[in-house]
């Protein structure tokens, strides 16, 4: 397993970009998909995006389609979510997880996880 810290998150309004950051732990990161997942309050957990080990494979939810970015840089052990076009309903909890398989990131299912950062888009 790997050990994920987020960070970045932040109020902003409608409209805004944020960049999320997460910081991995672990020499086997590399091997690892990445991705964000999202819970808002009284909602069930939602996948965001994904990438694969060497990131030449990106998956997004179709809410995000176009908006966000995910990216990894394997040399700093690090995932970043790149959000543009902000909206209230991004309002969340957003975390970062990790598995060796991203169809479980996808899934929803991941082994790690991190402890969240909170997102809030003001209308």
């Amino acid at each position: 397993q790997v050990q994920l810290v987020e960070s970045g998150g932040g109020l902003v309004q409608a409209g805004d970009s944020l960049r999320l950051s997460c910081a991995a732990s672990g020499r086997t990161f590399s091997s690892y998909a990445v991705g964000w997942v999202r819970q808002a309050p009284g909602k069930e957990r939602e996948f965001v995006a994904a990438m694969s080990p060497v990131g030449n494979r990106s998956y997004y939810t179709d809410s995000v389609k176009g908006r966000f970015t995910i990216s990894r840089d394997n040399a700093k052990n690090a995932v970043y979510l790149q959000m543009y076009s902000l909206k209230p309903e991004d309002t969340a909890t957003y975390y970062c997880a990790a598995d060796s398989a991203v169809s479980r990131l996808i899934r929803n299912l991941p082994n790690s996880w991190g402890q969240g950062t909170q997102v809030t888009v003001s209308s």
